[in-house]
C-alpha cells in the first residue's frame, strides 16, 4: 500500500460511496471496524471519527443484525455527485460546450456566507474571474445547481451558461483565474504514490482481495479530492505538459484492476451483496 497520510473519517467515506451504497446502505459498526482494521485505522480512531459523522449528519445509527450505520437522507445527492466527478468526468470538457457562469451579491451583513460561497464554488472547480464571478466548465452546472439548492445558498445567486466571444486570450485568462501549480503539484503526489502500485500490480496474475481493498480504497479517497480541485478544462486552454493526464492514466488502470477484487472483500466480510 502507498503510503498516505488520510482521515479516519475520510476513508470511512469512500468506503460507504463505493461500497455500502451498493450493498443495501447498511453496515455494522463491528465490520466497519474489521475494514478499517486492514487499512492499519484502529477501532478507538473510527469510532471517533463515526461520532464526527453523526454530528454533521452523514451518518445515521441504526440497528439491524447489530448497530451499525447508513447515510443519512441528505447524503444521497453528495455522493451522486461526487460519483459524477470521480468517474465521469475523466475526460477534459469540450470548449464548444462553453461555461457556466455563477454570479453573486452578498449583503455586508451576511458576509459568512459570501465566505460559504466562495469556498463552495472553489471545491467545486471554479475560478475566481473577478469579485463575485466565478466561472467553470458548462458541464458543472448540475452540481452547481445542485450544491446552492442544498446550502440554502441559491437566493444570492444568477447561474448562466455563456461562451468566450472575443478580446483576451483564453488560454493566458485561465491561468490566473485557476492556480495550475497547485493542481499540479496534487496530480504529481497521486502519481509519485500510486505509480510504483500500478506498475507492480501490473505484472500480477492474480490480484488478492484483501490487498486489493488495502490499495483501492486509500488510492480512491486521495483520487477524489482531484476531480474537484481540477475542473476538467478543455484541452485547448491546458499546458503542453499537464500531468493530470498521466494521474488519469494510473487513476483509470488501478480503478480497474482493484475495483472488483475490493468489493468482493467487503461482500465477504459483511455477508452483504448486491
Amino acid at each position: 500500500m502507498a503510503e498516505t497520510a488520510i482521515r479516519p473519517s475520510s476513508l470511512i467515506n469512500t468506503i460507504y460511496g463505493e461500497f455500502v451504497r451498493r450493498l443495501g446502505g447498511w453496515i455494522s459498526i463491528a465490520d466497519l471496524i474489521g475494514l478499517m482494521a486492514e487499512l492499519d485505522v484502529d477501532s478507538q480512531a473510527v469510532r471517533s471519527a463515526i461520532s464526527r459523522l453523526k454530528k454533521g449528519g452523514t451518518l445515521v445509527q441504526e440497528r439491524r443484525t447489530g448497530v451499525g450505520y447508513h447515510l443519512g437522507d441528505a447524503m444521497g445527492p453528495v455522493f451522486d455527485e461526487g460519483d459524477r466527478r470521480i468517474f465521469g468526468h475523466l475526460e477534459p470538457a469540450r470548449l464548444e460546450d462553453g461555461w457556466v457562469m455563477a454570479v453573486f451579491s452578498v449583503p455586508e451583513s451576511e458576509r459568512a456566507h459570501r465566505h460559504q460561497l466562495r469556498s463552495r464554488l472553489s471545491w467545486l472547480g471554479f475560478g475566481n474571474v473577478s469579485p463575485g464571478v466565478w466561472l467553470a466548465p458548462a458541464r458543472l452546472l448540475p452540481d452547481a445547481r445542485g450544491m446552492l439548492e442544498r446550502t440554502g445558498l441559491s437566493e444570492y445567486v444568477h447561474l448562466f451558461t455563456s461562451h468566450h466571444a472575443a478580446f483576451a486570450d483564453l488560454p493566458t485568462a485561465v491561468t490566473s483565474w485557476w492556480d495550475f501549480a497547485a493542481i499540479e503539484a496534487q496530480y504529481a503526489e497521486f502519481t509519485d504514490a500510486w505509480g510504483p502500485v500500478a506498475d507492480e500490480l501490473r505484472e500480477e496474475p492474480q490480484i488478492d482481495p484483501v490487498e486489493a481493498f488495502r490499495d483501492y480504497v486509500p488510492m480512491l479517497t486521495q483520487w477524489r479530492r482531484l476531480p474537484y480541485l481540477d475542473p476538467g478544462l478543455p484541452t485547448e486552454l491546458l499546458p503542453a505538459d499537464w500531468n493530470a493526464v498521466e494521474a488519469r492514466r494510473v487513476f483509470v488502470e488501478l480503478h480497474a484492476l482493484l475495483a472488483e477484487p475490493s468489493l468482493r472483500h467487503v461482500e465477504k466480510v459483511t455477508g452483504l451483496s448486491h
